[in-house]
């Protein structure tokens, strides 16, 4: 037998369990697993003592264009992504303009095109404006859901009331995803910041208002019958409530919220922690923990979300919320994972196949022959620091700057084309639209 590529040697890790196997690759799919050992290929990659995972998909990050290219674009965010040993990403619509006609989507789409170095997909923004449109939209090619923000962040989508939420789950098909705090109460207490101090912004933004809006949310699902996708959850309770709603909700946890925690982060590294919702503290990150151990935990999304150091600079409240997160989720959850807080295995799930089930992904998310070969390629025994110029961002930082972590990516490729190996770009712009079961184009 003759491949395109076989990686040789590595430890695979797949729906099988994990084990010694060669993969072989044709035509950008993976056409076998097992020995290979007298099978030749046009190019061979010797994985030995490496692990071979499925690619790992980021289902949210904020890449900022258009409008906001100084902070980041599309090139730069996928850069970032693909040096992390990310092979896919799910890009935000709080751009400027938002991504909110059927026009803005096939903009984005175009504006990756030969430019982002990993595949990606796109949210529809939903508004109080445009219900008319989301069914449109979320059968695009390359759009990966609708996205409503319950609670204002950064830029000027907002869905706040009950009948404006209604409104879009009663006009889309696929599964929305949920930015969710209350926005009345996050107005009543915006009075409660502390001029210069972080340490006041998960009192700002509580838990209550957390946990109210997704009492909320699963409300009106249930009264649409519609699926909702609750993303980076934040505090212990909205995991008891979740898990009581498995067959409508779905569930987001970031690594900023598993690692890091309140107070102490806040006084440690001020404005470049402030994100939302906030870092909470060691109460509500070991509930986020319970939720992952108890299988509530669907998938790990970074939520990258850069701005640049001059913003997160200016004193509390005036400093923008969000961190850069794409190029170091596989780091550090697999840091997790040598610490014991979670097996290789739970990793694969979280990262790829866990996106693969909650958003109906076509070909993509598992490791088994007929599949997109995409791999990130892992060195489980690396101990790397991380620091602010490893960071490919635009932004130039990251709150984990100054962490050593065990286990680092070394080799990303992208439906059987390297794209990063060892640290290095190899393959430019060689992303494309990641393809959806619920809209797949009809013949």
């Amino acid at each position: 037998m003759s491949y395109d590529l076989i990686l040789k040697g590595g430890e695979i890790v797949n729906h099988d369990g994990r084990g010694k196997a060669d993969i072989g690759v044709t035509n950008g799919k993976i056409a076998r697993i097992g020995d290979l050992s007298q099978a030749d290929a046009g190019e061979i990659i010797d994985c030995t003592g490496l692990m071979v995972l499925p690619g790992v998909i980021d289902s949210q990050v904020h890449f900022r264009e258009p409008g906001m290219e100084w902070k980041e674009d599309l090139q730069s965010g996928s850069l970032a992504a693909v040096m992390g040993g990310v092979t896919a990403v799910f890009e935000m619509p709080n751009t400027e303009p938002t991504t909110t006609s059927p026009d803005m989507m096939t903009d984005k789409l175009a504006r990756a095109k030969n430019r982002m170095h990993c595949d990606h997909a796109f949210y529809a923004g939903a508004t109080n404006e445009n219900s008319g449109v989301l069914a449109e939209m979320e059968r695009m090619l390359g759009c990966c859901g609708v996205k409503v923000f319950m609670g204002a962040s950064t830029g000027s989508l907002l869905v706040q009331d009950d009948e404006g939420v209604e409104r879009v789950l009663n006009a889309i098909n696929r599964r929305a995803a949920f930015h969710s705090e209350d926005e009345y109460r996050l107005a009543d207490r915006r009075g409660l910041a502390v001029d210069g101090d972080w340490t006041s912004h998960p009192v700002v933004r509580d838990a209550e208002a957390a946990i109210m809006s997704t009492k909320r949310l699963i409300r009106l699902a249930r009264k649409t019958g519609k699926r909702i996708h609750v993303l980076h959850i934040s505090t212990a309770e909205e995991m008891d409530i979740l898990a009581a709603n498995r067959d409508i909700a779905s569930v987001e946890a970031t690594p900023q919220h598993l690692t890091l925690e309140a107070p102490g982060i806040y006084e440690q590294i001020k404005g470049r922690a402030q994100m939302n919702p906030p870092v909470r503290d060691a109460h509500h990150r070991a509930g986020l923990w319970r939720g992952l151990e108890q299988g509530i935990v669907d998938v790990i999304g970074s939520d990258h979300a850069p701005h640049t150091l001059e913003e997160k600079a200016k004193p509390y409240p005036q400093s923008p919320s969000g961190m850069p997160g794409v190029q170091t989720l596989v780091p550090i959850m697999l840091d997790h994972v040598n610490a014991g807080r979670l097996t290789i295995e739970r990793f694969v799930d979280l990262t790829s196949a866990g996106a693969q089930r909650i958003f109906g992904i076509a070909n993509k998310g598992r490791m088994a022959e007929g599949w997109d070969a995409d791999f990130t390629l892992v060195d489980m025994k690396a101990e790397v620091e991380i620091t602010d110029e490893w960071s490919a961002s635009k932004c130039g930082w990251t709150p984990f700057a100054g962490r050593t972590v065990k286990g680092w990516p070394v080799g990303t490729i992208v439906r059987g084309r390297s794209v990063m190996r060892d640290g290095a770009l190899v393959g430019e712009g060689l992303g494309e639209p990641v393809r959806f079961l619920e809209a797949l184009p009809q013949a």
